[in-house]
């Protein structure tokens, strides 16, 4: 016995739709791998081995950050060694300048303008940031490490207060003409000095931290990457300046004025010494997160070969893969249409 079989237009369109809908979605996949050279569900494709190439690529951002941070480290550390530099520049300057003051009549008050510049200039320099951290407050980055030396300000009023408490008269006063050799080098060696050390330095002077900033440059790597202003040597610059520009010298005696300046050239050139170590610590560790950070752009090259390996696709393939569905999309656009002109009322 014969059966007949019905085919309606309306199941042939269903099953073309749900082509379109399957190969689209497919499309979209192929074209995204021929466009990116990788596998568009990375999971999917590799299966049991998504889990190595996870590590990899946690590898390979844990690498880009601290290439990234040793960017931030270098220019911090750079500047740091520019202002070092710089300080010891000026600190070699004024010692002359110094050295030529001590035998000259008038020699308070020529060396009181550079005195006073290069105070302020100190001071500058240690409050020098950088993207927002200051460089020389130690852990204590968000703070101004230095205050500053102006009337009214701790570090000015305690130096005040000490040479008036030793001597019964001010910095200005006619009577610093009176003080005697004896009693500047007993003054500067004890009350004066104490107050470029703990714990006034720290109470008048500096609110950075002795501890110092530390950064991960490598994957085993952690160095010191700041520098405190609380190193002796800007304590002695501080302490040198201080004393050339305010303890009244215009008015002392010559040979109390030759005192004075002693001691100034003492702290100067020890100073200099102090900076110059300092600055080749900082060069031992600007060497160290260069070293690190080639070694670190080797290994993102090595992870980033071994990653795209993994979830490479074949150009070529995907390219045909996308020409192929295009054609079945529109082979199966084009056979809907034609369906959906087909009426009986064509055939009454």
């Amino acid at each position: 016995m014969m059966s007949a079989n019905y085919i309606s237009t309306l199941m042939l369109s269903s099953s073309l739709r749900s082509s379109i809908t399957n190969n689209q979605a497919a499309l979209t996949k192929a074209s995204k791998e021929a466009t990116t050279g990788r596998f568009a569900d990375v999971g999917l494709e590799l299966g049991a081995t998504t889990g190595s190439d996870i590590t990899l690529r946690a590898d390979l951002s844990f690498a880009d950050q601290l290439v990234d941070t040793n960017g931030l480290v270098s220019g911090r550390l750079d500047t740091t060694q520019n202002r070092i530099t710089q300080l010891g520049a000026t600190a070699t300057s004024f010692l002359k300048d110094l050295i030529a003051a001590r035998s000259t009549d008038g020699g308070g008050r020529i060396i009181l303008p550079p005195a006073s510049a290069n105070l302020q200039d100190l001071i500058g320099a240690l409050n020098v940031s950088y993207n927002g951290s200051y460089l020389f407050s130690g852990v204590n980055t968000q703070n101004t490490p230095i205050t500053a030396y102006t009337a009214g300000s701790a570090s000015k009023n305690q130096v005040d207060a000490d040479f008036l408490a030793t001597f019964g008269f001010s910095q200005s006063s006619a009577s610093v003409s009176t003080i005697t050799p004896a009693q500047m080098q007993t003054f500067l060696n004890t009350t004066f000095d104490a107050e470029f050390a703990s714990p006034a330095w720290n109470t008048n002077w500096s609110t950075a931290t002795d501890q110092t900033m530390q950064s991960r440059i490598s994957t085993t790597e952690i160095a010191d990457t700041s520098v405190s202003a609380n190193q002796i040597g800007f304590r002695r610059l501080a302490e040198a300046y201080t004393m050339m520009a305010d303890l009244g010298n215009a008015n002392l005696s010559q040979d109390t004025f030759q005192v004075v300046v002693d001691k100034a050239i003492g702290l100067v050139g020890n100073a200099i010494t102090d900076l110059a170590t300092l600055g080749g610590g900082v060069g031992t560790v600007q060497q160290r997160v260069t070293g690190a950070t080639e070694k670190l752009k080797t290994q993102q090259d090595i992870l980033n070969n071994q990653i795209v390996k993994m979830e490479a696709v074949d150009p070529t393939e995907a390219s045909v893969r996308v020409n192929t569905l295009q054609t079945q999309i529109k082979t199966a656009l084009s056979l809907t249409s034609q369906l959906q002109q087909i009426s009986l009322i064509n055939y009454l």
